[in-house]
């Protein structure tokens, strides 16, 4: 899930290429869960009803029929290390609200014999790990209930 220090471009056109709907939502300077809610609805242009919530969030993205129809959907969060770094439990929240909804499209679109429903890549730019580093990916755990 992670794109790290490779660049974006390339996996953006290529997902635009095979026909996919891709949202690109960029976590630079965001510093509250407030902040995050907000860009997470502009990137996403939920529906106004949206509740700026966790639960809202992960109906949102089990829901996705307010994006144009595709046979895939390529959802990248830009410039996240910062915000997981400094809110590590807020990170790890939304880390397992995207985990749950790649596994419910992952589920839907076997169902159905189609392609996958949702991908999530994390990019960052920037210089990367230093070489030789392990990546800085945080660990994440599932939610309960």
């Amino acid at each position: 899930m992670t794109l790290d220090p490779r660049p974006l471009d390339p996996a953006l056109e290529a997902a635009e290429a095979a026909g996919w709907a891709t949202v690109r939502l960029d976590l630079g300077g965001v510093r509250s869960k407030a902040e995050l809610m907000r860009r997470v609805g502009l990137a996403l242009e939920v529906p106004e009803y949206f509740g700026g919530n966790w639960d809202a969030l992960a109906d949102a993205l089990r829901d996705l029929s307010w994006l144009p129809a595709a046979p895939g959907r390529l959802f990248v969060v830009t410039a996240w290390r910062a915000y997981a770094e400094a809110r590590p439990a807020d990170w790890e929240t939304l880390s397992e609200i995207l985990e749950e909804a790649v596994d419910f499209w992952r589920a839907e679109s076997e169902d159905e014999g189609a392609g996958p429903g949702l991908t999530v890549l994390l990019a960052e730019s920037g210089p990367g790990p230093a070489a030789g580093a392990p990546p800085r990916t945080p660990r994440l755990k599932r939610r309960r209930g």
